[in-house]
């Protein structure tokens, strides 16, 4: 099943040293491969005495699968599919990532100077018609009378897409995923809002993490100190690339990008985006987005459950 979900698939092999194994599921083209590159550069996975098995995947969607087929222990997705999950039988549990979001980006030279502007305008929408992102400024909206579904003219795409229609001039706006909307900025392009800009007008009391790790939660009950020194150790990872412009440098190759303008703006979105909130603060703002998000998305987003699961944010790490 994991080959046959995955374009490709690539197994580091486990040390020789006597420490405990954590299967990873990593999207190769995402964030988290740019922390464990540092990582093994640092010999961190060493010093918490974990042995990191990775599987590279070519989407999320694989990363789920093979959490649910028991080939991986672990994998980057959001609080929401966690919680519909749950609500669907299967006991799986999230600790925060990530709190990098979205943003609506315009053509420096646009007109567009608020989101009330994009009303009547052509707008990109990545991830379709059920992104959290685009729920969520449809929600913001409709707090001022705009239903911009219908008042736009919107076009659904994958991330890439999307981001060569904006630099050809066929869309007056897009809502991307963080690191597009950051390759969009070191071309001049203009961040009318960040999705993290709105959220407090939805209720949320800081900037929420929408990302994190996820496992099955009897795993992480049963390995506790496995999970507390791989938080410990990807936390010494983030701060490394929090402070050392030159580490940056060494993961260039993983971010798809030799342009230093492109880089920069990877590397302040990223910091931007390191959690620092104890997680039940995360959880509560989790909580009022989710019925935010179930009010617009409906069933088709989270399923049977009108609230958020309990035991969807694992809560079993020393200082949270």
């Amino acid at each position: 099943m994991l080959l046959a979900a995955a374009v490709f698939a690539v197994a580091q092999a486990a040390s020789c040293y006597g420490a405990e194994t954590i299967r990873l599921a990593v999207q190769k083209t995402g964030t988290f491969a740019w922390e464990l590159a540092v990582v093994r550069a640092h010999d961190l996975d060493k010093q918490a005495d974990l042995s990191i098995e990775v599987t590279e995947l070519a989407s999320a969607e694989a990363g789920k699968i093979a959490l649910r087929a028991g080939n991986a222990d672990m994998m980057v997705s959001d609080w929401l599919w966690v919680s519909r999950e749950r609500a669907l039988g299967a006991k799986l549990t999230f600790y925060p990532y990530s709190s990098a979001l979205g943003a609506v980006m315009v053509p420096d030279a646009s007109p567009i100077r608020t989101l009330a502007d994009l009303k009547g305008r052509k707008l990109a929408v990545a991830g379709g018609p059920i992104d959290k992102s685009w729920l969520l400024l449809q929600a913001r909206l409709k707090q001022d009378g705009i239903d911009l579904k219908s008042e736009a003219t919107i076009v659904y795409g994958a991330p890439p897409l999307l981001t060569a229609k904006m630099l050809g001039g066929e869309m007056d706006a897009t809502i991307n995923y963080w690191n597009f909307c950051a390759a969009l900025e070191a071309k001049g392009f203009r961040r009318v809002a960040g999705i993290e800009d709105i959220l407090p007008k939805l209720g949320a009391k800081g900037r929420i993490a929408m990302v994190g790790y996820v496992f099955d939660e009897g795993w992480g009950n049963a390995n506790r100190d496995v999970v507390a020194r791989f938080i410990a150790m990807t936390r010494k990872a983030k701060e490394i690339l929090s402070t050392s412009d030159a580490e940056w440098e060494k993961i260039a190759p993983l971010t798809g990008t030799s342009d230093a303008a492109t880089l920069r703006v990877y590397r302040d979105r990223y910091r931007e985006g390191i959690p620092r909130r104890p997680i039940a603060d995360e959880e509560a703002d989790a909580r009022i987005l989710y019925r935010v998000l179930a009010d617009v998305g409906g069933r088709e987003l989270v399923g049977p459950a009108p609230e958020l699961e309990p035991g969807t944010f694992f809560h079993a790490i020393a200082g949270d």
